[in-house]
């Protein structure tokens, strides 16, 4: 059974959305990556209802077993930070309505995960991106290769029980609820290191 994780790179004027299944052997297969936003002198209000859309269809349609957000970080630009807080608040509360638990990484886990190295460029990101996907090309624009890289990213780092990237809120036992998908990949990936740690 694989696991099926939703990347979203959040921006106002980009917002990248991917669809991978990742299997229990790590084998990642794209299913579907886009770009949503605006063009940058569109109201804020219409902006923010345009990405709501976006996420909305994309998590409607793909029905992920978890969803992998990049983490807001401090930057020189203050409005760029702002705009993408506001975009992520709107994704993760896509999200909650849905079930769907959410988890935040930062770039520099996003690139050591797919690249080997947290100080990667975006070209390095794509390449990658291209070959872990099996693809003759990265996805276009980066955003979209960057929202790729984070479902890979979780799917490869980050979707064990009890992980510190969760944002979803823990049940009443402390444990947050898994679906199916995401036990039967836990499962497989400690019978995976059992049988090794064996040999």
């Amino acid at each position: 059974m694989s696991l099926r994780v939703v990347g979203v790179d959040p921006g106002l004027t980009r917002c990248g959305l991917a669809v991978v299944d990742v299997a229990a052997n790590r084998q990642v297969t794209l299913v579907d990556v886009t770009v949503a936003g605006t063009p940058p002198g569109t109201p804020l209000d219409a902006r923010l209802l345009t990405i709501a859309n976006a996420i909305d269809a994309w998590l409607d349609q793909h029905q992920p077993d978890v969803l992998a957000l990049e983490r807001v970080f401090a930057q020189v630009n203050v409005s760029t930070v702002i705009g993408t807080a506001q975009v992520t608040g709107i994704v993760i509360t896509a999200a909650a309505r849905r079930g769907i638990p959410v988890a935040l990484h930062t770039p520099t886990e996003v690139k050591a995960a797919v690249t080997g190295s947290g100080q990667a460029t975006k070209n390095a990101i794509g390449k990658m991106v291209a070959k872990i996907c099996r693809l003759d090309e990265p996805p276009k624009p980066a955003d979209a290769a960057d929202a790729v890289a984070l479902a890979i990213a979780h799917a490869w780092r980050g979707a064990a029980a009890g992980s510190n990237a969760s944002a979803s809120a823990s049940t009443a036992g402390g444990s947050k609820q898994l679906t199916a998908a995401q036990q039967a990949w836990i499962a497989a990936e400690a019978s995976a290191k059992h049988k090794a740690a064996r040999r």
